[in-house]
């Protein structure tokens, strides 16, 4: 019996480890799979590049009040349409006649009549534009509303990364329980294996019946079932956590030293005002605001200036005479449009009175959320110490029945009883802490208490 001494001590340092309480250490390791993922994770890439996005709305927004210029050209060759009639010969020939008659000389001679073409023909205009706006409060409000859209997808993308962080701390603790779930089925499978050797030479040696012999290979057989089940929940649990990491699948993971419950400080506040949620209501309500403004923004008129740089002439020719500016200022203002812009007006102030609305009703939401984990969080903790205390005496149970046993005062279906209550609470502890910690993660998802760097 004394291998099987041997391998109970070793069980017993096992869960020594698990239940030895001193002060929480931080979780190096956990901390650093945060960091990662905060990094790596494509649903974050993905937020970043839509915030890159609207960084670069508010810097067109921006340049938007800044002068524009453009070059234009255009070239028309025409035939027909639309003429003027110029009667030139009519008022010019009779004075030139009587002046050749006077000068003895042909020097002015017999003109037509004229018809001019309206469409220029063979004729080009080139020009450089350059605009300015002077006053335009569409423009104004746009830059607000873009500056805000900036807010909300940073408000975004902390929303991602809280919901990331807490994700991988959950994945984290199932697989950290899963291992150590492992850890418990393997040595309870040396146990009950050196017990089947054992009652086997017992049963060889007429000590035992075969009832005996027959129970020890159904517990070796039960354990190892449960062991391979515990195995591949490890193993998926492995492949969910690298997956949220952006690793390869079957990456190794290092485990902390998780000993002791969660502080409990954190669980003990009412506060949801760090919610990303709230933020991103509170930011849509200012946005709502300049909405409004912009839809009110048609009682100002529209000032703005230009100037024309170019040249414009027939058969291509260019020269001082073709050379050209024009300068000019421009006036819009909307004076009637049948009550559209009103009813843009009421649109913009009915969607901020739904936000408002939507506030409160997300608050009273998130306080019942924090509330209801909070509950989570305490009975995970009642959990957690009824099943050390059921540990406790389920160990002194079994080390009692394995004396009652080796001195043959007890019979083995007693031991095995007292050996399934011992490896159950193993089990029902290893759970009942990590559920401690994960229901300690639904609180820091619930209050925002985690700092994100």
């Amino acid at each position: 019996m004394k291998i099987k001494n041997r391998t109970f001590y070793r069980l017993l340092l096992l869960v020594s480890a698990l239940l030895a309480a001193p002060a929480a250490k931080a979780q190096g390791n956990l901390d650093e799979y945060i960091r990662q993922g905060l990094t790596s994770n494509e649903s974050i890439k993905q937020q970043n590049f839509v915030l890159e996005k609207n960084i670069y709305a508010l810097k067109e927004a921006k340049s938007m009040f800044l002068p524009e210029v453009t070059f234009s050209t255009t070239y028309t060759k025409a035939d027909g349409g639309r003429t003027i009639d110029f009667p030139t010969g009519d008022l010019f020939n009779g004075v030139y006649s009587t002046l050749n008659r006077l000068t003895g000389t042909n020097a002015f001679p017999q003109l037509q009549n004229q018809k001019i073409l309206l469409n220029p023909d063979n004729f080009y205009d080139a020009k450089f534009r350059t605009t300015l706006p002077i006053l335009n409060a569409e423009l104004i409000y746009n830059k607000r509303i873009k500056k805000q859209q900036i807010d909300l997808q940073k408000a975004e993308v902390l929303l991602y990364k809280r919901e990331l962080v807490k994700e991988i701390k959950t994945a984290y603790y199932n697989y950290q329980k899963a291992v150590y779930a492992t850890g418990i089925y393997e040595s309870s499978l040396r146990l009950v294996e050196e017990g089947q050797r054992i009652n086997t030479k017992l049963y060889e040696n007429s000590k035992v019946n075969r009832t005996v012999v027959l129970r020890s290979q159904n517990e070796v057989s039960k354990i190892n079932a449960s062991l391979i089940s515990a195995r591949k929940t490890a193993e998926s649990a492995r492949y969910y956590f690298n997956f949220l990491l952006n690793r390869p699948l079957t990456d190794s993971v290092l485990l902390d030293n998780i000993k002791t419950l969660p502080a409990r400080e954190q669980s003990l506040g009412n506060s949801v005002s760090g919610r990303e949620e709230l933020s991103k209501l509170s930011i849509a309500k200012d946005i709502n605001g300049n909405l409004t403004g912009l839809a009110r923004s048609y009682i100002v008129p529209k000032l703005g200036t230009f100037i024309d740089l170019g040249s414009q002439a027939f058969d291509w020719k260019f020269n001082s005479n073709s050379r050209y500016y024009l300068f000019g200022v421009s006036l819009e203002w909307n004076l009637f449009s049948s009550g559209k812009n009103n009813y843009r007006v009421k649109q913009a102030i009915a969607d901020q009175n739904a936000l408002a609305s939507q506030t409160d009703y997300v608050q009273q939401q998130l306080l019942t959320e924090l509330k209801v984990r909070q509950a989570s969080m305490q009975s995970a903790i009642a959990q957690y110490e009824s099943a050390q205390s059921q540990l406790k005496t389920s160990q002194i149970y079994y080390g009692d029945m394995l004396k009652l046993y080796k001195q043959g005062m007890a019979i083995y279906i007693e031991l095995l009883d007292a050996q399934n209550q011992w490896i159950d609470a193993q089990l029902k502890t290893n759970i009942a802490l990590y559920d401690t910690w994960i229901a300690n993660t639904d609180i820091e998802r619930a209050n925002a208490s985690f700092t994100i760097q």
